[in-house]
């Protein structure tokens, strides 16, 4: 595929520029399209390394620029990502839905843990649930940031870690016995050496486990007491265990603490972090209260919410690939059915080797799974993501590939902040995971620099126009496929429920030729006017087909 998207690059390149200048600019209506969760084109990023909008919260807590390579703060922040979307970056690009990393405060010291010393700027190491991290900015930001991405029709999703606490480090000690293990590590020979363990060394596992009343930790009782929140914040608690009756166990705080951010400030689902490595009762409880914390909300602010649709949630089950269905192999060998605690999605991590496959082949495959034994639910496909260290296209050789195959494919669509614009994954100087969490390359945009040969600002329109066309059209994600022709390799996608219908053709791989004829028999009648969404050309149906002139090596059709 790689020769003809290179060719979309190059055709009609004197205006490309110009329009992407303008996309980026110029903040758009929210286009009025039928938001199926299914077919959801949902942004990643990490707030720290996204928009810097505020410098002036860039270190917090006694924060330095003292770490390895790009394992510091580097100054995102909530008014950062606020301000991507007043300005249309996210709607240009057809994003539903912005996944959050957890915005919850931090642990304040530095570790050291064998790759020089790291912050907590990725937002997994948590000190109090409770806060806004000051990094980040604060609770008027997070509201904010809710309200105009409301406003603009995007959803957001908000990262939930309930495995963990951040390392303990000299400013953030250990929470007590009775809330945290310390050990032993997880060795994974089977789900209680997966669950009742720690992830890695000095990263305390929270005890989910427990059912037991615990006191709540001193050391976070004199932090409410310093910043005058301490009565309130006992008053919620004591409302909150009244009604629901649990004991005061550790899951029980935690499951009231993230919920509260959904009661607050009306955020739309949850990514839950290290989900095979909690007890899956606890999800499911979580989902129960999330849910009815989101009803609460809606209720108390309708002119903000973004339709009835219920609390969404998608799990990061480590490994888990589209092709286990609704069971999952732990390790030892037991399966769980994580759809049936509460998750509507789950992370796809086999899509970055299938999307190694001919687009027919995987777009088959997925179809069939969706709408067979996954029925009812969905997957979160990507491409590269904060933590895994095989991306597809690692070395951004196939940007134009990268977009066709990922936002044309059935299930939801993670875009990863950066894949967009080809930023680049393996930072000279930087180890691990930090690779993967370089900066944004916005001033390489700004320039239009070329990475791999691509103009990055080629890259990025190609990723906006299958991006807008997969957000008008719920049928490419959640509906049916059907391959109508093999040269050039043409299919249909059909969507029709809860009273929504839509249908599009899509040809790919179209040869070098001024016309190019489409089959969309059976899909669009003989009269119909169909729209390219590519080239914006039109045409009319005749005798199954339309002849659409664009010097394009793909075409996205649909009623006008």
């Amino acid at each position: 595929m790689k020769k003809s998207m290179i060719r979309i690059a190059l055709a009609g390149l004197c205006c490309l520029h110009a329009s992407l200048a303008a996309s980026q600019t110029a903040s758009k209506a929210p286009m009025q399209a039928p938001f199926v969760w299914n077919n959801a084109t949902v942004y990643f990023l990490l707030t720290d390394r996204f928009y810097n909008a505020n410098p002036a919260n860039d270190f917090a807590y006694g924060r330095k620029n003292d770490a390895a390579p790009l394992r510091a703060y580097m100054g995102g922040d909530l008014a950062g990502i606020t301000a991507k979307i007043r300005q249309g970056y996210f709607q240009d690009l057809g994003v539903d839905v912005i996944w959050l990393t957890p915005p919850v405060e931090q642990i304040h010291g530095g570790t050291d843990e064998g790759t020089g010393k790291s912050y907590a700027f990725h937002g997994y190491w948590a000190r109090d649930w409770t806060s806004v991290d000051a990094n980040l900015g604060t609770q008027d930001d997070m509201r904010e940031l809710v309200d105009t991405a409301h406003a603009h029709g995007i959803r957001i999703l908000l990262d939930v870690v309930m495995n963990h606490t951040g390392p303990v480090t000299p400013q953030d000690p250990v929470w007590p016995a009775d809330w945290v293990r310390t050990g032993p590590p997880c060795t994974y020979h089977d789900v209680a050496s997966t669950v009742n363990c720690t992830l890695v060394r000095n990263l305390p596992d929270v005890r989910t486990d427990l059912h037991k009343d615990v006191a709540l930790p001193p050391a976070l009782l004199e932090k409410w007491k310093a910043e005058g929140r301490y009565q309130q914040e006992l008053q919620s608690l004591e409302a909150f265990f009244a009604r629901t009756g649990w004991p005061r166990a550790p899951r029980y705080y935690l499951i009231k603490w993230q919920t509260d951010w959904v009661r607050k400030y009306g955020v739309d689902g949850f990514r839950a972090d290290t989900a095979k490595h909690v007890e899956p009762e606890v999800w499911k409880e979580l989902k129960q209260e999330a849910s009815r914390a989101y009803e609460e909300w809606k209720q108390q602010h309708p002119q903000k919410k973004l339709g009835d649709q219920a609390f969404f949630m998608t799990g990061e089950v480590y490994n888990y690939n589209i092709a286990n269905g609704q069971q999952f192999t732990m390790d030892g060998g037991s399966k769980i059915n994580f759809y049936q605690y509460g998750f509507d999605s789950l992370i796809n991590f086999g899509f970055k080797s299938d999307a190694n496959k001919d687009a027919e082949s995987l777009f088959s495959d997925y179809s069939a799974r969706l709408h067979g034994p996954l029925q009812g639910y969905s997957v979160l496909n990507y491409i590269s993501s904060h933590d895994d260290g095989s991306p597809f296209d690692q070395q951004r050789q196939r940007p134009f590939e990268s977009a066709t195959k990922l936002l044309l494919s059935p299930g939801a669509a993670q875009i990863y902040y950066g894949d967009e614009t080809a930023r680049v994954l393996n930072a000279d100087g930087a180890q691990g995971d930090a690779l993967l969490r370089s900066p944004m390359n916005w001033q390489a945009l700004a320039s239009n620099q070329h990475v791999q040969g691509n103009a990055i600002a080629d890259v990025r329109l190609h990723w906006s126009k299958l991006g807008r066309f997969r957000h008008a059209h719920p049928a490419i994600g959640a509906g049916l496929h059907r391959k109508l022709a093999d040269h050039p390799y043409t299919f249909a996608r059909t969507y029709d429920q809860d009273g929504v219908h839509d249908k599009v053709v899509v040809a790919l791989e179209l040869p070098a030729a001024p016309t190019h004829t489409i089959t969309v028999s059976g899909v669009f009648a003989d009269g119909q006017k169909l729209k390219d969404w590519y080239s914006g050309k039109t045409a009319i149906v005749k005798d199954g087909k339309v002849q659409i002139d664009t010097a394009y090596s793909l075409v996205l059709i649909a009623a006008e």
